[in-house]
């Protein structure tokens, strides 16, 4: 019998629970006390350009795992999506972003 790639249905009867996640392109939202954001984490192999984090305003190198981060309402766009450091994301509430340039 040929092996079944899809997973069955859930026990509430709605569609398969899916890990959203960098391989899929999907994103994950996070609410937090600074509001409601859509996060994609983005592994070394798919980073493939330099970016700035805006946590601590080092570069992000290609080949670094990181974050992409963009408001989760309507007004979010593409021009609103910021590459985090997973680290300097995680610590946003306890220091604020910062510019040394």
């Amino acid at each position: 019998m040929p092996r079944r790639n899809r997973p069955g249905p859930r026990a509430g009867g709605g569609p398969p629970e899916r890990e959203l996640g960098a391989a899929t392109g999907w994103a994950r939202a996070e609410a937090a006390d600074d509001g409601e954001w859509l996060v994609r984490t983005v592994p070394g192999a798919q980073a493939t350009k330099f970016y700035r984090c805006p946590g601590c305003d080092h570069e992000i190198r290609p080949g670094t795992p990181h974050l992409v981060v963009w408001p989760a309402d309507e007004t979010g766009s593409v021009a609103d999506r910021r590459h985090w450091h997973r680290p300097c994301w995680d610590a946003r509430a306890r220091r604020r972003p910062n510019r040394r340039r």
